[in-house]
């Protein structure tokens, strides 16, 4: 299930964004204040509708992973465009969470709102979810590689794909 983070979510996506695990392919661990950073962050993109919601576990409630839609960030090729995000905790890898999740994003997001697509990046070494982007319909833009300004010249985090889906018909 899907719902705009509550402070009750916090310490589990805190937990998240301060795993070496989950930020292995996404960037430096985050302690508490910059993930409410983060979330203040995404908390943003609701001013035109979009943003990122708390995945909870149908079940239990329990919060498992973050996702949603927001714009792409300057000075990237995709600067502007609608890209979509997500992750997942480790105990709730390869369990079709992130499809299941990003699947509803979609079809929200379609439903929603009018663009002709919606992009997804990544690290170019992150075998996790450039699958998950295949599964979900995204295709690898042949002219989508760029270097992300947020890492530095070294890092193996700067070399970024760029997958995408089209609007559906």
């Amino acid at each position: 299930m899907l719902r705009v983070p509550v402070a009750a979510d916090r310490p589990a996506l805190h937990a998240m964004w301060a795993d070496p695990r989950v930020m292995a392919e996404l960037g430096p661990v985050k302690d508490a204040a910059a993930s409410d950073a983060a979330l203040a962050k995404h908390e943003g993109y609701r001013h035109e509708g979009l943003g990122f919601f708390t995945v909870a576990r149908k079940a239990d409630g329990a919060v498992i992973g973050f996702c949603g839609l927001k714009r792409g960030d300057p000075p990237h090729p995709i600067d502007g465009e609608v890209e979509a995000g997500w992750m997942i905790a480790p105990a709730y890898w390869r369990q079709g969470y992130a499809l299941e999740a990003m699947r509803a994003v979609f079809d929200w997001g379609w439903a929603t709102f009018d663009m002709p697509r919606i992009v997804a990046i990544t690290s170019a070494r992150n075998s996790a979810s450039q699958p998950v982007m295949r599964r979900l319909g995204m295709v690898r833009l042949a002219d989508g590689d760029f270097e992300h300004a947020g890492f530095s010249a070294d890092d193996p985090l700067r070399h970024i794909v760029t997958y995408a889906i089209e609007r559906p018909r």
